[in-house]
């Protein structure tokens, strides 16, 4: 059965897609079977991963394959290790579609009497095809971050080095507990990934440092700069890079912590 982990912090600006299509990447790379789940509207893993226009899914989206439970005919191959159910801008139509059962194309269809295990109970089709699944979120703690939660064992949080990342850190570690609570998943947090660090910064460094105190056990040694190659990566994707390995370097690190920590747990 696949080990599901999301990405995911309340605050945008800190490399959730970026990392979900990387770590995405690395995985098929060892040879696993890896599905990706685009679980924000903006569609930002859906178009590093596809290549595509996140628009060129309107209709075949994740929103529609839990609309329809039916997420084997929404599934995007991107190679032979890779599948991806992509997102769009009407997967912010979520909320109203699970409380009121009316869809953006005007068809009634119930959620269900659990709405924040919507994603959970759709992937339970696939969940033996895959040896990870992977789900990038949404920066607000939103009924699809929440379901993302709930659909997962594992929760990297994503930790942008300034102030109101650091701030954001306790009510999502309280959205984590709420989704253990109400879930099926047994969700934990597998560690916090910081990220976006600018080195010319002090204040950058001590927010590394400060939240490497709060949250000693949880924080991963593996830290992330800020590059050009990796911010180049939502332009030229993974294939035909010629700055893919400078891209991919430090991620390897972290990588390799977050199997580490998978097979240790």
């Amino acid at each position: 059965m696949a080990i599901t982990i999301t990405m995911g912090i309340q605050k945008g600006g800190c490399g959730k897609s970026t990392t979900t299509g990387i770590l995405s990447h690395l995985m098929q790379e060892d040879g696993y079977r890896v599905l990706a789940v685009d679980m924000d509207s903006q569609g930002n893993l859906t178009e590093l991963l596809s290549g595509q226009p996140a628009n060129e899914f309107m209709g075949k989206s994740v929103l529609e394959a839990m609309q329809q439970r039916d997420i084997k005919s929404y599934i995007v191959p991107v190679n032979d290790h890779l599948d991806l159910l992509p997102a769009n801008n009407f997967l912010a139509t979520m909320p109203r579609w699970i409380y009121t059962g009316r869809t953006y194309q005007g068809e009634t269809i119930p959620a269900g009497e659990k709405p924040i295990l919507v994603l959970d109970q759709a992937l339970e089709q696939v969940r033996d095809q895959y040896d990870f699944i992977v789900i990038d979120t949404p920066p607000s703690l939103s009924e699809q971050t929440t379901n993302a939660l709930c659909a997962s064992e594992y929760v990297v949080v994503m930790f942008e080095c300034s102030n109101w990342s650091y701030s954001a850190i306790p009510n999502f570690m309280d959205s984590v507990t709420s989704a253990n609570e109400l879930g099926n998943r047994g969700t934990q947090v597998l560690g916090i990934l910081r990220t976006m660090n600018d080195v010319r910064r002090s204040d950058a460094k001590a927010f590394n440092e400060l939240i490497a105190e709060d949250y000693p056990d949880e924080v991963f040694e593996t830290i992330i700069t800020r590059k050009a190659p990796i911010g180049r990566l939502s332009l030229y994707g993974f294939n035909e890079n010629t700055e893919l390995k400078q891209a991919l370097e430090q991620y390897r690190n972290f990588y390799k912590e977050l199997i580490q920590r998978v097979k240790g747990e």
